[in-house]
């Protein structure tokens, strides 16, 4: 009988033929490195998980009830040589443990930038790492590549040997960026930027995926990964510039809209600052973007000039259809600020006098436009909302 239980686990072995070890067979330092730290970690815990295994079996095998023969002391209660063992050596695997912990997590910060190809290479003193803004959108994936010019959906290409410095962030909800064969699992979140510095070490063809659940089209929010050598990715880089795809702000937030199992797509051309306002949520026409709005704050604000700063929604995107609250209004958004040549000079209004700007040695910056000018005596509180608000709305000139 015991035979004929063996034999049916051989089924379930054989199952596990199917499972790919990517993990412990990683194509880039920054894996291999994770790889290794997992597994000395294991071998150090092992021994004391194999000890403690094995002494359970013994003991219960040696002190059966059927074995007479088992010394029997009741009254037996501390032994200085035995206590000795139990507390040293845990603590020596502890502190191994803490040891290799605290190394890894500054060798291994997905922030730093690296200092090697591979163990036996370092990095060369003119090596421009290769720069990939990654945007976690519902469901699927968008790389741009702001020094070839070029974007894709679920695809991503890397030279082998080439440092890669890739800029994370997120559309609408919070993902998870990872590429088993090349680093670690990284967040993404909207709003914020997250940084992954990594490299290939040889050619591979795998793929990466979402590793935190984002809704119901998780499942398929995965993406094709390619480390080629510096011939082939170039020739992959010329292949997405022959796209007639363009990547703007409007065609991003077609994009943005939720979609499962979207093919590979390329963009020939990218807007050079549609990342920048991705990041910092500004992408929908006039909508005042973060770092412009935490410009303003650290200078006082608005006043009351932002009370009536905020607008309904009225363009239709992913996030739109998630905006506003439960019990609440239509969603809304922050309306953007700019001066009046700006106004002048994107509107066909009539001429209008120019007008002295204070000098002001903090100037707002962002993706953003500006805080308006203001003339001498004058605060943003004096300024009227309509003023504040861009479109086509004629300008005072006192």
């Amino acid at each position: 009988m015991r035979w004929l239980r063996l034999i049916a686990l051989v089924p379930l072995a054989a199952s596990l033929a199917g499972c790919n070890f990517v993990v412990l067979a990683p194509t880039g330092d920054i894996a291999a490195q994770q790889r290794d730290l997992l597994v000395v970690s294991t071998l150090l815990m092992l021994l004391i998980i194999i000890p403690v295994m094995a002494l359970t079996v013994f003991f219960a095998w040696k002190y059966r009830a059927s074995n007479t023969k088992a010394t029997y002391e009741p009254e037996w209660s501390h032994s200085t040589q035995m206590e000795l063992v139990i507390w040293s050596a845990p603590l020596l695997i502890i502190i191994c443990l803490g040891a290799l912990t605290w190394m890894g997590t500054h060798l291994l910060d997905p922030y730093r930038p690296l200092d090697r190809i591979a163990a036996d290479t370092v990095v060369p003193a003119e090596t421009k790492p290769l720069e990939v803004q990654v945007v976690a959108l519902d469901w699927k994936w968008l790389f741009i590549y702001p020094e070839q010019g070029i974007a894709t959906i679920n695809e991503l290409a890397v030279p082998v040997d080439r440092p890669i410095h890739f800029k994370i962030t997120s559309s609408a909800v919070m993902n998870a960026f990872y590429v088993p064969t090349l680093a670690g699992m990284i967040y993404a979140m909207p709003g914020m930027q997250t940084q992954l510095h990594a490299v290939a070490n040889s050619p591979v063809t795998s793929r990466g995926f979402s590793a935190n659940y984002s809704g119901a089209g998780f499942s398929k929010m995965h993406f094709g990964f390619e480390a080629t050598d510096e011939a082939a990715f170039e020739s992959w880089v010329a292949k997405a510039k022959a796209s007639t795809g363009a990547l703007n702000r409007q065609a991003y937030l077609d994009i943005e809209k939720p979609s499962e199992a979207v093919p590979v797509t390329y963009f020939g051309t990218v807007d050079a600052d549609l990342y920048d306002a991705i990041l910092n949520m500004c992408v929908d026409p006039g909508k005042m973007c973060q770092s412009e709005m935490m410009a303003l704050d650290a200078r006082g604000g608005l006043g009351l000039a932002s009370v009536n700063n905020v607008v309904p929604r009225t363009v239709v995107t992913a996030k739109a259809s998630r905006g506003g609250t439960v019990f609440g209004g239509a969603p809304t958004y922050v309306v953007g600020v700019c001066t009046p040549e700006e106004l002048a000079a994107l509107l066909p209004l009539t001429a209008v006098p120019a007008r002295t700007p204070l000098k002001d040695p903090r100037p707002v910056t962002g993706v953003g436009l500006p805080l308006p000018s203001l003339s001498s005596g004058e605060s943003p509180a004096d300024l009227s909302p309509n003023a504040l608000v861009r479109g086509p709305r004629r300008l005072s000139n006192s």
